[in-house]
């Protein structure tokens, strides 16, 4: 459809003009009841999971050209457990929490396709933090359901970004799940490592207690309040832990780079490695900066980013959480790397011989 087209459908649900112009305003919006209504329909999709596979990342860049990248990024709506008898009805990326990372070189050039399908009940966007452009392409992308909108960029600076659904009601749409990050790696490419892994960050606000079974109703009072029923890394509770989908598998003295993003909307994170710190971390996902060492906790803030690395000198299970440790505890915000080999005791002995 016509951009212009496409901005008449969207001002006749009241999503047009500058309601959309930097992604931001609520001038023309509807309603966050209307939002949460149209949230806790159960005439959504059902999904066995919506956890990202944290290894489910494109491979590194060893190209010395720029190209142009195509994208496809479709907004689903769909209910799936936020733990074992409790559904929520999420709004992702391609069916995913986070939506899935997008790799690209400074200099590469983005063909977005951004397709809500019919089967919707919402509008959906993106607004990318590595894109150059009004409201992130927010504007350029905004659709109703059954439309699909283009959009292109030149990915002019380097560095680990943010996307984001940025309708006006876009706390609520983050919330339930739609963020991810575009990684824009410099000319030169980033240091090699092992293994690469892929973590996100959310609150999620319900209408029932953490582990109260059945079906759990966004609650715009929990968010306004910032009260959060769920604190989870990559959409689930104790999703990438070997009680749910498993945990990440290094060997002893291997090398792994983490990326990590915060869509919030609200809490910022804590990030820490139990049993271990980031050997190098690159604050706010900044690649051009001299990375920061031997981090034990990092605050990653909504809307931002981290990369970092860490090794492995002993085997065992590192758990990677939110410092705020209630929300490890009681609300669901842990992973887990688990490495396998030869213990070492001379760098950590469990059983000393006394």
């Amino acid at each position: 459809m016509p951009a212009t087209n496409r901005r008449t459908v969207l001002q006749g649900i009241g999503l047009g003009g500058a309601a959309t112009l930097a992604g931001c305003s609520t001038r023309s919006a509807p309603k966050a009841t209307q939002t949460q209504k149209a949230m806790n329909k159960q005439k959504q999709q059902t999904a066995k999971r919506v956890a990202a596979a944290p290894t489910d990342i494109p491979d590194p860049i060893s190209r010395n050209e720029s190209k142009e990248v195509d994208v496809t990024l479709r907004p689903e709506e769909v209910t799936a457990e936020v733990e074992d008898g409790v559904t929520f009805n999420y709004m992702t990326y391609n069916g995913q929490v986070p939506g899935p990372m997008i790799r690209v070189r400074k200099g590469d050039t983005v063909n977005l396709t951004f397709e809500n399908p019919a089967e919707n009940d919402m509008p959906h966007n993106v607004d990318f933090h590595a894109a150059a452009g009004p409201g992130g392409g927010a504007e350029a992308t905004m659709t109703a359901p059954g439309e699909t909108a283009h959009l292109k960029f030149e990915a002019t600076y380097p560095g680990a970004y943010i996307y984001h659904c940025a309708v006006p009601n876009m706390d609520m749409h983050i919330s339930a799940g739609m963020f991810g990050i575009i990684l824009v790696e410099p000319e030169e490419g980033l240091p090699e490592v092992d293994h690469e892994f892929y973590f996100g960050q959310h609150e999620i606000y319900t209408d029932k207690r953490p582990g109260e079974k059945g079906q759990h109703n966004f609650d715009i009072e929990s968010m306004k309040r910032e009260e959060p029923t769920y604190v989870v890394m990559n959409g689930e509770k104790y999703a990438c832990t070997p009680d749910k989908y498993g945990a990440g598998k290094v060997q002893t003295g291997d090398t792994a780079r983490v990326f990590f993003v915060t869509g919030g909307p609200n809490l910022t994170s804590s990030f820490h490695p139990i049993g271990n710190v980031w050997e190098k971390l690159w604050p706010e996902g900044s690649l051009t900066t001299k990375p920061q060492t031997h981090i034990q906790t990092k605050q990653v803030a909504p809307g931002s980013t981290t990369v970092a690395t860490m090794g492995f000198p002993v085997p065992g299970a590192f758990k990677l959480v939110d410092h705020s440790l209630t929300r490890v505890a009681r609300k669901g915000c842990m992973a887990i790397v688990a490495a396998e080999g030869e213990e070492n005791p001379e760098v950590f002995d469990p059983e000393p011989k006394q």
